[in-house]
């Protein structure tokens, strides 16, 4: 049976390999020229390696291999092939992001790499049978029909996110490392309470993905000597799929326990608040563009981060802010969870964020700010033209060629 000792040997084992071959990747990226060159808009004044999301994957393949060889763990393994599925999917969806940051692809391309990726998933098992609703008390079952396509919409919509939070130097791996460790807390608890079956692969990957956003983030935080590109990204979106779609989407949850304690907001809902940041900045990016009539992958300074970044806030607190963000929404499933005290909280704390962030974030706030003579640090900023211009280079979703071949074979990142 799976061991607290043992999710942490893995977990440190994903985050010592990450930590310990990031710069071995840096150095290989410098030589091969798949770097990200400085020009008048950026804050880095040198070329920074843009293929960090190669040593998150061999973070992942060396706690794939402990996990695989550790006694307690080896329920996960025994006469069941979704580790394996995870383990072939994470390798495409990596390839299509390396590709992608060393000589661009076109959208579709990247769009049909996710997709085979999930289809993969559930060709292995990988996939959540039903799922519940706040404050109902039945469980939707997808059925066979249903299933596959829903485990594959929420690859794709969870690797959009955390790509798209992606804007900053440690953003994107502090949000995802904070949130893989609340899922991780949340899904042993299930697991105590026999309200989660011991072959269940959620724990284990949550676990390897806040391993291998620890090990990156010394390396990526501001002033970061490496991005994690599309490749880190894509693969950090994976595993979270992975993990809150077959403990959201499979969780046993008794007549009894609906209602009361952490089941209060059902099970499939609590990846949504810990990961409430970077699905917020989707959706809302998503709404943005289409009432203002731009194309829904046209990169624009909307995201959170740059409206922390108008209202004054330097590179690192805006980063800190957001973590926090991320941090508190955790707090508010975990709570819960751990100590099975009744959430009645839970609806009027997550009104609270949502009206602050509206309030403080929200366009009028800044407009208020330059009518009373505050001098804007917005838009004209280096460093929110920065993140702008690698928000861009991420995603590459619009289909535009971004790079440039330059004389030497360096590509612009």
């Amino acid at each position: 049976m799976p061991t607290l000792g043992s999710y942490l040997l893995v977990g440190a084992v994903a985050a010592v390999a990450t930590f310990c071959v990031t710069p071995l990747v840096g150095m290989l990226a410098r030589r091969l020229g798949w770097v990200y060159l400085p020009n008048d808009r950026t804050v880095h004044d040198t070329a920074l390696p843009d293929i960090g999301g190669l040593a998150m994957y061999v973070g992942f393949v060396a706690a794939f291999v402990t996990a695989w060889f550790t006694g307690s763990l080896d329920v996960l393994f025994e006469s069941n092939s979704e580790p394996w599925g995870v383990l072939i999917a994470a390798t495409i969806i990596f390839v299509v992001g390396l590709i992608d940051d060393v000589r661009d692809i076109s959208a579709p391309a990247k769009v049909f790499g996710t997709v085979l990726a999930g289809v993969v998933l559930v060709y292995f098992g990988v996939e959540m049978f039903a799922f519940r609703l706040p404050f109902y008390e039945g469980a939707i079952f997808l059925g066979e029909s249903l299933s596959p396509l829903v485990t594959v919409l929420w690859l794709v919509g969870m690797s959009q996110a955390i790509n798209l939070v992606d804007g900053l130097d440690g953003l994107a791996a502090g949000i995802v490392g904070i949130g893989a460790v609340a899922f991780f807390l949340y899904s042993e608890r299930l697991a105590t309470l026999e309200l989660l079956d011991t072959a269940n692969v959620g724990p284990l990957f949550a676990v390897v993905a806040a391993g291998i956003c620890f090990g990156f983030l010394p390396h990526n935080f501001n002033p970061a000597r490496i991005f994690m590109g599309d490749g880190g990204a894509l693969l950090l979106g994976l595993l979270m799929a992975v993990s809150t779609s077959v403990v959201g989407g499979r969780v046993e949850v008794g007549e009894e326990s609906v209602g009361t304690t952490y089941f209060f907001l059902a099970p499939l809902a609590i990846p949504l608040l810990i990961l409430g940041v970077p699905i917020f900045d989707t959706l809302f990016a998503i709404v943005r563009r289409a009432t203002s009539g731009q194309g829904l992958a046209s990169a624009d300074k909307g995201h959170l981060h740059h409206r922390l970044m108008e209202m004054g806030h330097g590179h690192r607190r805006s980063v800190v802010i957001l973590w926090t963000w991320t941090a508190l929404l955790s707090a508010f499933v975990l709570y819960p969870t751990l100590t099975d005290q009744n959430p009645t909280y839970l609806p009027f704390g997550i009104a609270v964020i949502g009206i602050v962030l509206y309030t403080v974030l929200h366009p009028s706030v800044r407009a208020r700010r330059r009518e009373n003579g505050t001098p804007p640090d917005g838009l004209d900023r280096p460093d929110i033209q920065q993140t702008v211009e690698h928000e861009q280079l991420q995603l590459d979703v619009s289909g535009e060629n971004f790079r440039t071949q330059l004389p030497s074979g360096e590509r612009d990142h």
